[in-house]
């Protein structure tokens, strides 16, 4: 009994180290952001045109940023690859936990390339940003800020439903599911083979 209760403590850790450590970061994020937009918006007035533009960017950036980007994709996976690292645990891997469920490591090579051009695209945008003037700049940060916020929630509604028993329906996009696939996937393909009919039949 002790033993069990002592494993499900481990498991729960590991999700939770995970997980947060990703959730620190965009809080981190939305903070740095949030206080640039506030600074700069309660220094400027903006022109109705400008207020106009902040409400649009802002209502654009959380439904493809927010929604699609973080409640559909991003923040599932992340709750898939902690509850999956619970379960297939590596000393480095649980070390690394932040960035193992952010999938920048140990992970399919199509996932992998994807979240790196996408690290890649955020950079390029920030130094974008920083180039803008002060109430443009404001306009973005404040958008981006909510889309974060907006994807930090859904992290931990998922992280919630996860720990009651109802896994996100995402893969975790770990090299060695792919590699069952793969093999299941053959095996299908030689049967079919061998019995004469079309492999998707």
């Amino acid at each position: 009994m002790s033993s069990s209760v002592g494993e499900q403590r481990r498991r729960l850790a590991v999700v939770l180290w995970g997980v947060l450590g990703v959730v620190a970061v965009l809080i981190e994020a939305i903070y740095r952001l949030g206080a640039t937009a506030v600074r700069i918006l309660t220094t400027h007035d903006l022109t109705t045109g400008q207020l106009i533009l902040l409400a649009a960017w802002t209502v654009v950036i959380a439904y493809f940023e927010g929604y699609r980007g973080f409640q559909q994709r991003f923040s599932p996976r992340v709750i898939a690859r902690a509850l999956h690292l619970a379960e297939h645990r590596r000393p480095l891997h649980v070390a690394l936990a932040p960035l193992y469920c952010m999938a920048l490591f140990h992970t399919t090579r199509r996932r992998l390339i994807a979240t790196w051009v996408l690290i890649a695209g955020i950079v390029a945008l920030i130094l974008l940003v920083r180039q803008m003037s002060p109430p443009y700049r404001a306009i973005v940060d404040a958008g981006v800020a909510f889309a974060l916020a907006w994807g930090t929630a859904s992290i931990l509604v998922y992280l919630a439903r996860g720990l009651a028993g109802r896994p996100p329906a995402i893969a975790a996009d770990v090299p060695e599911e792919a590699l069952r696939a793969g093999s299941r996937e053959d095996q299908i393909a030689r049967q079919a083979a061998q019995a004469g009919r079309p492999c998707d039949s």
